[in-house]
């Protein structure tokens, strides 16, 4: 195996992009473990009264990833952010407008392997979100699991990520005065097994709880597809009914994260008519028009990101 370094006239801008990259990385894979350590670990040392004191908090703060977290500005506005945006790099386009007055919830494709365009656009304010859609604030959902972790509950709410629950998307929606927005990765983490260069397969053909949520509220539908996210990084194969998949698969179900081994735009609202128990088909319907929604803006501007003429979307 060759092992190569990166050459020592490396510009010091692109040293510290692949920094904030690897930090990213590592915090994906595992921040998780590093604080459940540092918690256990301190019981057993004289600073002891540090994990007691934070578990007393813990509890009494336990439902602020449900009430819409609680963002700290210095950390979505952290350099860290905007040299891993210009690493890959990644922009935020806009293609209509969001009125403020209004809570939006934008279902975000693909997943990708580690998510990246869904923290960088929706996570911190790199490219400009607040400028670009001003009055209107964002908030993105992940796993409800990583909110149960010492330490990291608090980091990811600071960045402005909230759970996955339904009571979190009915808090956040549910704001008189609108302004809010929720990103929600539909394809979630089953999706990222499939990420792989080449891949426009997205799963949603049966997700349509998100579809639901936004009609018992009356909430806009928003869908923003990541033009390049698949072709970040490779994955080892893992054809459906291999091993590797059935263990992934396993893992998916058991604890909500899958585990990809890898190496290496916003468009138009869609009017929702809300309605406290909507029908299976009224559900149908709007996904349906979701569906096709989606698909015209990836072939409206799949050109713009040397994606191949032959390429369309494939729902599963």
């Amino acid at each position: 195996m060759k092992i190569e370094f990166a050459p020592l006239s490396l510009p010091l801008q692109r040293r510290l992009q692949t920094a904030a990259v690897v930090q990213w990385v590592f915090s994906f894979l595992c921040l998780a473990q590093c604080c459940i350590a540092a918690f256990v670990g301190l019981l057993f040392t004289r600073f002891w009264l540090l994990s007691v004191l934070y578990a007393a908090w813990w509890f009494v703060d336990r439902e602020a990833p449900i009430r819409g977290g609680r963002r700290i500005r210095v950390v979505r506005d952290s350099a860290v952010w905007r040299h891993m945006k210009d690493f890959f790099p990644v922009t935020l386009v806009k293609t209509a407008e969001l009125d403020p007055r209004q809570n939006y919830l934008v279902g975000f494709h693909p997943h990708g392997v580690l998510a990246v365009g869904a923290f960088i656009n929706f996570g911190t304010e790199a490219t400009g979100f607040s400028t670009i859609f001003p009055g209107i604030t964002p908030h993105l959902m992940t796993l409800s699991l990583w909110f149960r972790v010492p330490f990291l509950r608090d980091y990811l709410m600071s960045a402005g990520l909230v759970s996955s629950d339904k009571e979190s998307a009915y808090h956040v929606l549910q704001r008189p005065e609108g302004g809010n927005l929720l990103a929600v990765i539909v394809g979630g983490s089953q999706e990222a097994l499939d990420a792989r260069p080449g891949s426009c397969t997205l799963l949603l053909k049966n997700r349509k709880g998100f579809v639901r949520v936004a009609i018992k509220q009356g909430t806009p539908l928003v869908p923003a597809f990541s033009f390049g996210e698949n072709e970040l990084y490779d994955q080892l194969s893992n054809p459906k009914g291999s091993w590797l998949r059935w263990i992934q698969h396993r893992l998916q179900q058991i604890m909500g994260i899958s585990l990809p081994l890898f190496h290496a735009r916003v468009g138009k609202p869609i009017p929702v008519l809300k309605k406290h128990k909507p029908s299976a088909e009224e559900v149908d319907r709007l996904h349906q028009k979701y569906l096709e929604e989606l698909r015209k803006l990836f072939e409206e501007h799949k050109a713009k990101y040397n994606v191949p003429e032959d390429s369309h979307l494939e729902f599963m």
